[in-house]
C-alpha cells in the first residue's frame, strides 16, 4: 500500500503549495532528530513526502496515481 504523504503531513488534497509548505515546517521541527530523539524514521518520512507534494509535477503524478 501506497504511503498517504498528504496524510503525513496533515493537509488535504486540495492543500496550496503555501499550506504543504507550513505543514511541512510544522513537521520537521516536530519530529526531527535533535529534538525527537534518535529514531530519525519519521523525519525522513516528512521529508519524502515534502520532496513528493512540494513539487508540483511530483506532486501531479501522485494525484494521478492515488
Amino acid at each position: 500500500m501506497a504511503r498517504n504523504y498528504y496524510a503525513i503531513l496533515g493537509v488535504l488534497p486540495t492543500a496550496t503549495e503555501d499550506e504543504i509548505k507550513s505543514a511541512y515546517r510544522r513537521r520537521a521541527k516536530q519530529y526531527h532528530p535533535d529534538r525527537f530523539g534518535k529514531d530519525s524514521a519519521p523525519f525522513l518520512t516528512i521529508q519524502e513526502a515534502y520532496g513528493v507534494l512540494g513539487d508540483p509535477g511530483n506532486r501531479s503524478h501522485y494525484d494521478r496515481s492515488l
